[in-house]
């Protein structure tokens, strides 16, 4: 008998410790349905409002949230971005893969013992004081970037080698990883080291006064006005899924603007997200966004109607396609402006008057394996032109 009461108390303990370690929180999950109305697949980072998880979270960490598709095994990487940086995300990143003119779901559970998979493939960016004080930008596709105050300053007073521009420039890759800091790395031991391709890419491409692809001016007179380098900068993400950062600029210009981007590039992309902010007392006319055309050589395309840009131009032997995306609601004018000065040929867009504008600035290079020719250039154009104009519909389920 005493034996029996003593089975039935060790029976009783390690019931208590199953239902103590049977965390609840891995029963409650929400599933999120995606749709895609376009007629090619899209796989692309999406947001989650953190609101829509009140219900699941109650008192319970963001940090345990996990997503995986539906009747899949494997967990997917998530990001949190807090914006107003007080602590509390506002959105929860995933990439999400969704076939033509289908709909694909996924559950989201609170579960932190689950673990996240890893990769070295990531959307990052940064400022980079080593190199004088450039802001540079990348992810699985491409590589930019942009130049700052100290770079003026040294440009301004001759010191060989500095920048004086506000155009964006494009570091060509052919690898998936990161490559800002190994190149910078390497080009502080060996100056000039990231202009030489050892196998992953390089930088070839010359921006100077010009607008490189995406920067922006205004048009007035028959004359291009254009700002200085960044003043400030502030990083709101590094990835691993999406980068967000903002770039401040000093009052410039006829109208003495004062202007801001946002700048965003999700994982998968070859195009950066422009938001760009401008203040004045006067209303702005002729803001302008471009592509340098550097020696007239390439082929260029607009199409106002899509509401795309392009141009396409040969450099050391291989082959690179430029473009801006905008909302064909907000372009007043297109053309290509020659110049027989260097660095004033520049593919244009003149937009109509706004406060804020909105515009996608991207490329993509043939030995990336991305695009073989001008028609797979054009077709990306086409199909992040209808991208924009339809985001993938998300819908969460309680």
């Amino acid at each position: 008998m005493k034996d029996k009461y003593i089975y039935l108390f060790f029976l009783a303990i390690s019931t208590l410790n199953f239902i103590s370690c049977d965390n609840p929180e891995e029963k409650r999950q929400l599933t999120i349905e995606i749709e895609n109305d376009l007629d090619f697949s899209r796989k692309e980072v999406v947001s989650i409002p953190y609101e829509k998880f009140e219900n699941l979270l109650e008192e319970k960490t963001f940090n345990s949230l996990r997503i995986k598709r539906d009747s899949a095994e494997s967990y997917l990487r998530t990001q949190s971005i807090d914006y107003d940086e007080d602590g509390i995300p506002e959105e929860l990143l995933f990439q999400a893969e969704v076939a033509a003119n289908s709909k694909s779901r996924y559950i989201i559970v609170l579960d932190s013992t689950i673990k996240e998979p890893e990769s070295d493939v990531i959307a990052f960016s940064r400022f980079v004081p080593e190199r004088t004080d450039d802001y540079t930008w990348e992810n699985d596709k491409v590589a930019f970037r942009t130049y700052g105050p100290t770079g003026q300053e040294e440009a301004l007073a001759g010191v060989p080698g500095s920048t004086l521009s506000s155009g964006i420039d494009l570091w060509l890759k052919r690898t998936d990883k990161t490559i800002i800091d190994k190149w910078y790395a390497e080009h502080g031991k060996n100056p000039g080291y990231y202009h030489i391709d050892h196998g992953e890419g390089y930088d070839p491409y010359h921006v100077g006064g010009s607008r490189g692809t995406g920067g922006s001016g205004i048009w007035e007179n028959d004359s291009l006005y254009v700002s200085q380098n960044f003043t400030d900068y502030k990083t709101i993400a590094d990835g691993p899924l999406r980068t967000v950062f903002e770039l401040e600029y000093a009052p410039w210009g006829p109208y003495n603007i004062k202007e801001t981007k946002k700048i965003t590039l999700d994982l998968g992309s070859n195009f950066s997200k422009f938001e760009v902010s401008l203040e004045s007392d006067e209303e702005i006319q002729g803001y302008s966004v471009g592509i340098t055309l550097h020696d007239n050589k390439g082929e260029y395309a607009i199409n106002e109607e899509e509401g795309w840009i392009r141009h396409w131009e040969e450099i050391d032997s291989s082959f690179v396609g430029e473009g801006l995306v905008l909302n064909p609601t907000i372009i007043d004018s297109a053309f290509a402006r020659k110049a027989e000065i260097p660095d004033q040929s520049n593919l244009l867009v003149i937009t109509n008057p706004e406060n804020k504008i909105t515009y996608y600035a991207g490329f993509a290079w043939d030995k990336s394996g991305q695009v073989s020719n001008l028609n797979d250039w054009d077709a990306m154009l086409k199909k992040q032109a209808l991208i924009m104009k339809n985001p993938l519909r998300v819908e969460v389920e309680n």
